[in-house]
């Protein structure tokens, strides 16, 4: 995996001082990790920034690929956003392939309020492998 390191990627790049340092892991053929959001993560007063919130999806589907040892690029996403995240209000983030098809690989995504269990936004994406 030497030539797919990101190690300062904005998510989840340990080296990234201004990154939220995400830290991703594979269970049971879904990549997962959890995120705070905090004070300087939002749009409106306490309420979470939506491109944040998407960052964190397209993450979540990326690493899915990588910790599978698969160099790919989001190739076109959608997100939906189901209520607004909250400061403070911890998100379960997992992502998983529905499907793989030559160099496509179709994800999808969502985040989930770990308080009140409710679906906060979700994404679908197009990944393609690098050649």
């Amino acid at each position: 995996m030497s030539d797919i390191i990101a190690n300062r990627c904005f998510v989840c790049g340990p080296e990234n001082p201004v990154g939220l340092q995400l830290k991703f892991r594979l269970e049971d053929d879904q990549c997962r990790a959890e995120f705070t959001p905090g004070e300087n993560h939002v749009g409106y007063h306490n309420v979470v920034h939506g491109g944040l919130l998407f960052s964190v999806l397209d993450d979540v589907m990326a690493n899915w690929l990588y910790l599978k040892e698969i160099q790919a690029f989001t190739g076109k996403a959608n997100v939906r956003y189901r209520r607004e995240g909250r400061v403070g209000d911890t998100l379960a983030l997992s992502g998983w392939c529905i499907e793989q098809k030559g160099r496509l690989y179709r994800m999808q995504s969502q985040a989930i309020s770990v308080a009140h269990g409710d679906v906060v936004c979700e994404a679908d994406a197009v990944f393609m492998r690098a050649r």
